[in-house]
């Protein structure tokens, strides 16, 4: 059969959807878990904020391992991997009656992990140049689809069977993505011979590019300004008077209200970005990002907590597009694949940090001082834009 890049990028969105959907199902009932079926009761803020993050630390530190094997023996390998010891993890937990055995599982998840940055190197490796940027911008939609469904199916799922219940059903969901992987995807004979630049080449010339560097940091800090929160969004919703028995419901309902918004407002942000330029638009998402964040301080009620929260993700929506766009525009080709590789990488520190600071945060702090926080450090991230005049850097040849 004739190799077809859009086929197969067709394939790995799908598995990339069930893969996403199958972590982020567990997102909203992971306190409740730790509390009504592991008995933590104390400081469980902490306890949430570090099983979050401990998956993605042990993710960061053994991504290059999983990499180096990966240009080895190839991507599809590693998303196989990935796929089916993921989905023997999700049955492993059900099982599971220790806190302890719990954060133990958690560090395994991220240890095994790799499905996603798999499946986006094969995309970026297995396309035509002209048109990786597209395929990868389509794969991102992958992620955030699954990201909103998973919160929103995980809490229908947990209201419906239980919070034990739900982990084999994410353990299914993720088994339909390794099978997809092993069965559908594939992966054109690369030369195993060819040069290839290291991880200490790739970050001297990312260095040199200082308007890269800059976008870097604005997603590790707009993926940390989400993150922050996630161990902490379920605590205050039963703060804001959510019933105890449908908080998981609720909170699912509240997760997925910020995806709904970015799935509205995305697109036509990526139009205005085309019109006035994506670091206006950035600039934009921020700022609405501030003020939607230091709203979130004076909700008295759980419906309003969500409705508020989809009004900031009409605005949020526009961050992820712009510095997207952004990247393809200050990079040369030949480095973009790793160009993006490197933003995964700032956003997946930025991932693992978030929920561990949040959880610490929430155990010392009212939840709400945690959003005045959040709102504050994304005011200072839109006007240190401002004075970077990143639109005439745009602008500026490629380096």
């Amino acid at each position: 059969m004739q190799f077809s890049w859009k086929r197969n990028l067709i394939v790995l969105w799908v598995g990339v959807f069930f893969c996403s959907t199958a972590y982020s199902i567990s997102i909203p009932f992971i306190p409740l878990f730790l509390n009504n079926e592991l008995g933590v009761d104390n400081h469980l803020e902490a306890w949430s904020g570090i099983a979050f993050g401990i998956t993605f630390l042990a993710s960061a530190l053994i991504a290059p391992y999983w990499g180096s094997l990966a240009d080895k023996y190839g991507r599809k390998p590693m998303l196989i991997r990935s796929g089916f010891s993921l989905a023997a993890l999700y049955f492993i937990t059900y099982f599971i009656h220790d806190p302890y055995l719990f954060l133990l599982l958690r560090i395994f998840q991220g240890l095994l992990a790799g499905y996603v940055p798999a499946a986006i190197a094969m995309v970026a490796t297995n396309t035509p140049e002209d048109k990786t940027g597209y395929a990868l911008g389509i794969m991102a939609t992958s992620g955030a689809t699954g990201g909103i469904v998973g919160p929103l199916v995980g809490g229908i799922i947990s209201h419906m069977i239980g919070n034990r219940e739900s982990f084999i059903f994410s353990g299914f969901v993720v088994l339909v993505a390794a099978l997809i992987a092993t069965f559908f995807a594939h992966e054109k004979t690369f030369n195993r011979s060819a040069h290839r630049s290291s991880v200490k080449e790739d970050l001297k010339h990312a260095l040199e590019n200082r308007t890269f560097m800059s976008l870097l940091v604005m997603a590790g800090l707009a993926t940390f300004s989400v993150m922050i929160l996630e161990p902490l969004l379920t605590v205050y919703v039963l703060q804001l008077g959510a019933d105890k028995n449908d908080a998981s419901l609720q909170s699912g309902i509240v997760f997925s209200a910020v995806g709904i918004a970015t799935l509205i407002a995305a697109p036509q942000w990526g139009k205005i970005g085309s019109r006035i330029g994506f670091s206006k638009v950035l600039f934009i998402g921020l700022l609405g990002g501030g003020i939607g964040n230091c709203l979130q301080f004076f909700v008295g009620h759980f419906i309003e907590f969500g409705a508020l929260r989809f009004l900031y993700g009409l605005f949020f929506a526009g961050v992820y597009p712009s510095v997207n766009a952004m990247i393809v525009k200050v990079t040369e080709s030949s480095f973009r694949g790793r160009a993006f590789s490197l933003n995964q990488s700032a956003t997946q520190f930025a991932t693992m940090l978030g929920p561990v600071i949040g959880g610490v945060l929430g155990g010392v702090i009212p939840i709400r001082w945690v959003f005045v926080i959040n709102g504050v450090m994304l005011f200072t991230a839109a006007i240190l834009l401002r004075r970077q005049h990143m639109e005439d850097r745009l602008h500026a040849p490629e380096g």
